[in-house]
């Protein structure tokens, strides 16, 4: 018999299982994986290769990524399950910019200082563009690309270097015994400053966990590395379409590796110094 009070399913009411809450997964907020334990704050929700995922930073800066399908999320101690924000989440305290600067709205580019920094290649130019781009047009500093390091003796003395015309250089892989090495201190004087950071490329300054990775390949040498770097993670050997996903990860400074901040901040201040008068 069926119960005319409950329909086909004969269990009570009170005694069905209910369906967690959904709660927008909006940037900053606080939730633990239940199946893991990772607790952090939301740092993006978004749709991968591999269907909707979001990605969590702990205290320590620690990134992880969980896809949001059959995943248990725990907020305040309750169940919920996570969505995709529909729409922009309104504004928590002052604006920031992509590098952690804080904003200012309405400023004007400033036109463009004789101090420039140069970076190595396109994708290098491209990066710093997208983390620290709104900071550099309120400074007035252009970033220009070298394609290489060989030459830049030679640039350097082109470029003319002065009190109130600095020259900064970011240089990929500036490791002691190098070539790169060699070539930067041939080159640093006090109105030139060339930094480095420890990587064989700037794809590497990118966090794997903001990539969607568990880490980034060894490629063994006399490969051509980055298409190593696409074979080994399942990609196309497709390099401009590789870069292009990996810049699409990259949403503020949380998402590069420590090393590679520093040093563009180094660049940032160096270019910008006040000139002392005598």
């Amino acid at each position: 018999m069926r119960s005319t009070q409950y329909g086909p399913d004969l269990t009570p009411p009170w005694k069905r299982r209910q369906p967690a809450p959904e709660v927008a997964a909006e940037r900053d907020l606080v939730v633990e994986e239940a199946a893991t334990g990772f607790c952090g704050a939301v740092v993006r929700c978004e749709k991968t290769a591999e269907g909707l995922t979001v990605t969590l930073e702990d205290r320590f800066g620690k990134h992880r990524v969980f896809p949001l399908v059959d995943r248990g999320f725990l907020l305040e101690g309750r169940v919920v399950t996570l969505v995709r924000p529909t729409g922009q989440a309104p504004a928590r305290g002052p604006l920031r910019t992509a590098s952690g600067s804080l904003a200012v709205p309405g400023a004007r580019a400033r036109v463009a200082r004789e101090s420039r920094i140069y970076v190595e290649g396109r994708h290098d130019a491209e990066l710093v563009e997208r983390v620290w781009g709104d900071d550099l047009r309120i400074e007035g500093v252009v970033v220009e690309y070298l394609e290489g390091i060989d030459d830049l003796p030679a640039i350097v003395a082109e470029f003319g270097p002065g009190p109130e015309r600095r020259l900064g250089v970011l240089v990929d892989h500036l490791l002691p015994g190098t070539k790169e090495h060699r070539i930067a201190s041939a080159v640093t004087g006090e109105a030139v400053l060339v930094v480095g950071h420890p990587f064989i490329d700037i794809w590497q300054a990118v966090k794997p966990a903001s990539v969607g990775i568990p880490g980034w390949p060894d490629v063994p040498y006399g490969e051509v590395w980055k298409e190593g770097i696409c074979r080994r993670l399942g990609w196309p050997v497709d390099t401009p379409a590789a870069w292009k996903r990996i810049l699409a990860s990259v949403n503020s400074f949380r998402d590069l590796e420590p090393t590679l901040l520093g040093r563009v901040e180094e660049l940032i201040d160096f270019v910008t110094q006040p000139v002392e008068q005598p």
